[in-house]
């Protein structure tokens, strides 16, 4: 492929690539426009800054890679430029000028020579329509597809601006799965594109910004990259709140100068007292960013006269052991705030981050913090998973960086095989990116990571999707929980399960993380499903039966017909419906009669249903979500029973005598149908006593005992005194039936101390 007006910049190219200087981090170079359009453009007008820039380039790749790796990068720079001539930047520059600023972050964390070529060609196939065969063919596979995962899908249709963005998200998730190095190269893209905001709208910019914020600098930090991620968050607090950081950089710049007199003196104290025990180490301050103070500020409604952990020391020592004696040493100088300590060394985060932090009291009553690492812990620290590229490695150790980051993006990956809506596994992402978190422990002492204000819920799930679906309790330090509490950091979580149990759209209320949330909403939308058009079968069924009809083929014709006059898409569209309670089935088996025209809407003919009694639905009691037990009766097999229609719960099931369940027949009589027990029903059945008993030692556990005699189990208790010499205990326990729930009442008198006993609804 010839490259016009490309002799004369490859030319000036090979001398400048002994010499040239690095472009500033911040901003674009100033440059001086020449001609475009194919022309030929001397050295020295529009190519010179991306010359200049490659020359930065080339200092950092003659620093670990070969002179034939250093070749082929250079190919592609030249591809790139021809690619992009004409082309330029909001700022005016010329837009070679973005990807060799991004190849040289990326040459920064070393990677390999695919990386910097892929870095150098990231927007050719978005903005200037190469075609992915052609990368292939000139670059190889590996490039190829590192380049496919960065573009963005702008050639397709969407509904909206958000799922564009959420589509290319996914597109890009899918991708780093495969390949770490596509999420390095685009957080590299999008810091660029964060230092030279300036030249864009502000209306723009802020957008650019907030999604950074919510999305890139989060995966930043879950990849352990510290020093990207306060950088990018800076950069985006400058472009949403300009007022608020310029505001506050004074401020902060004006205390920096009220303390420096206390931060030299702990200076001098700790340089001093660790080489006396014998501690080699690198002492150094440290200032939380802007946007960390600025969050602190917002989130615990703070001035930044109270906000005291804005200035601290870092200490870097050899050796693992030497961290704790040198934290030691400064506890012996320095007083340390309780409560303020903090081991990421022996629970590190989830990122892989490992340091001690711990808070003392310094001169003049200032806390400050102090940071021990040793210097591999503080690259992975500032590094994350681009400490651990090795750019020479083998076949095997690359695969083993590939694994340890796809571990710590598991979550993500997982939210992604659930999800179909992209704008929803966008939102899942957002919430489960956030940087906080709590580690609990598994009953076999292993750690497991949680956002902060995670549940049982989300630990279930954390665990197996399998553990989630079927969970019916938690034990939390050994005691036992409702599923919606909040975990602390230091719990140990136990997750108790029945193989009957299944997911409710309930716990969407106080599930934390992206995968919790995603694999409920999965079941919800496919179980229920399911379950709700094979229950709606059977109703339809036997309404049909009670009109002397047969249920119709599911190929005849007249399913066609009846869903397209009803406004449904399918059989099973409306079968579930019916399941789920959003249509009556006497009302659609009418429509099934041989007299009727066939044109008017279920939905309109609610109001003809008659009160022609049908024959009773038997129940099982496993339907799953289209048949769910009342909880203000919990009706056992054995007991009589009557079932209401409830829109989008489908068959809600009560005993015959509850009162609530009588109020609401009352009401709207055609909702209710009669319903009775199958003559094989689950095993795995809810229900509440209350005991009144003597309050002497050792009483539950006696009742415990005849409870597990009585071939039961217990599932939630609690109790209270009644009286001096009396308590009430409530328990749910697990039967099969009325008449198992009576033996456990047999069982529970052999208890001396039982007083009175009786079954509790309501």
């Amino acid at each position: 492929m010839a490259f016009p007006g490309l002799r004369y910049a490859s030319s000036g190219l090979l001398a400048a690539l002994r010499v040239g200087s690095r472009l500033t981090r911040r901003n674009e170079p100033v440059v001086a426009l020449g001609t475009v359009s194919g022309a030929a453009t001397p050295v020295g007008t529009s190519t010179e800054p991306a010359i200049a820039s490659m020359a930065s380039l080339q200092s950092l790749l003659d620093g670990y890679l070969d002179p034939k790796d250093v070749s082929l990068v250079r190919d592609a720079y030249r591809f790139a430029d021809q690619a992009h001539l004409g082309q330029f930047r909001s700022s005016g520059s010329p837009y070679i000028s973005h990807p060799i600023s991004v190849a040289e972050i990326c040459a920064g964390w070393k990677l390999d020579v695919n990386a910097i070529r892929a870095a150098l060609l990231h927007d050719v196939m978005e903005d200037q329509d190469i075609a992915k065969q052609e990368l292939l063919e000139k670059f190889g596979d590996e490039v190829a597809e590192l380049v496919d995962g960065l573009s963005k899908l702008d050639r397709l249709e969407f509904a909206s601006k958000a799922q564009q963005q959420a589509e290319s998200f996914r597109k890009m998730l899918l991708a780093m799965a495969r390949d770490i190095r596509v999420i390095l190269i685009k957080l590299a893209d999008r810091l660029h594109n964060m230092r030279t905001l300036d030249a864009v709208s502000p209306e723009k910019r802020r957008r650019i910004a907030t999604e950074t914020l919510d999305i890139y600098a989060p995966i930043a930090h879950r990849l352990g990259l510290n020093a990207l991620y306060r950088e990018l968050q800076d950069l985006c607090f400058m472009a949403i709140f300009p007022n608020r950081y310029h505001v506050l950089e004074k401020a902060v710049m004006a205390a920096r100068g009220n303390r420096r007199e206390v931060l030299t003196k702990i200076d001098e104290h700790v340089r001093a007292a660790l080489p006396a025990a014998g501690i080699e180490s690198e002492v150094t301050g440290r200032e939380k960013t802007l946007y960390g103070i600025y969050h602190k500020m917002v989130e615990q409604k703070k001035s930044l006269s109270s906000v005291l952990d804005i200035y601290g020391f870092r200490v870097i020592v050899r050796t693992l052991p030497e961290c704790y004696m040198a934290m030691g040493i400064l506890h012996q100088l320095y007083r340390p705030v309780p409560g303020k300590f903090k081991d990421y060394i022996a629970i590190p985060k989830a990122n892989g981050y490992q340091s001690l932090h711990t808070t003392l009291v310094g001169p003049y009553g200032t806390p400050i913090e102090f940071q021990f690492r040793t210097q591999d812990m503080h690259q992975v620290a500032e590094e994350g998973v681009a400490a651990h590229w090795l750019y020479k490695s083998n076949a095997s150790s690359m695969q083993d960086i590939q694994q340890r980051t796809s571990q710590s993006l598991q979550s993500l990956l997982d939210i992604q095989s659930q999800t179909g809506d992209s704008t929803e596994f966008l939102e899942h992402v957002k919430v489960d990116l956030f940087p906080d978190a709590v580690y609990v422990f598994t009953p076999k002492g292993n750690i497991v990571s949680l956002p902060r204000g995670a549940t049982p819920v989300d630990y279930a799930y954390s665990i197996h999707t399998d553990v989630g679906n079927h969970a019916i309790g938690s034990l939390v330090n050994g005691e036992e929980v409702p599923l919606r509490t909040e975990l602390s950091s230091g719990d140990t979580v136990s997750i108790t399960t029945a193989p009957d149990a299944r997911p409710s759209a309930q716990w969407l209320n106080y599930a934390r993380t992206g995968r919790a949330r995603s694999e409920i909403r999965h079941y919800l939308r496919t179980v229920q499903y399911d379950e709700s058009v094979a229950f709606g079968e059977r109703m339809l069924a036997q309404a049909l039966g009670e009109l002397q009809l047969a249920l119709p083929d599911t190929k005849d014709p007249i399913w066609e017909k009846l869903a397209r006059s009803s406004g449904a898409t399918s059989r099973q569209e409306i079968l579930a419906d019916i399941g789920l309670g959003k249509r009556l089935a006497a009302v659609v088996a009418r429509r099934f009669t041989p007299d009727h025209p066939l044109i008017a809407t279920t939905a309109a003919a609610d109001d003809e249903i008659s009160a022609a009694r049908t024959t009773p639905i038997l129940i099982h009691g496993h339907e799953g979500q289209g048949v769910q037990l009342a909880p203000c009766c919990g009706p056992l097999p054995g007991d009589e029973i009557i079932a209401g229609i409830r829109v989008g719960h489908g068959l809600v099931v009560h005993t015959a005598e509850c009162p609530i369940a009588l109020r609401a027949r009352a009401k709207e009589p055609e909702r209710w149908i009669d319903i009775a027990w199958d003559s094989e029903t689950a095993k795995h059945f809810s229900a509440r006593i209350e005991i009144i008993a003597v309050n002497e030692r050792g009483v539950l556990s006696r009742i415990a005992a005849e409870v597990a005699q009585a071939d039961s189990n217990i599932i939630h208790v609690t109790m209270h005194d009644d009286a001096a010499s009396t308590v009430i205990l409530n328990l749910t326990v697990q039967v099969d039936s009325r008449r198992h729930l009576a033996q456990v009442f047999r069982s529970i008198r052999h208890v001396p101390q039982v007083r009175k006993i009786i079954r509790t609804k309501g």
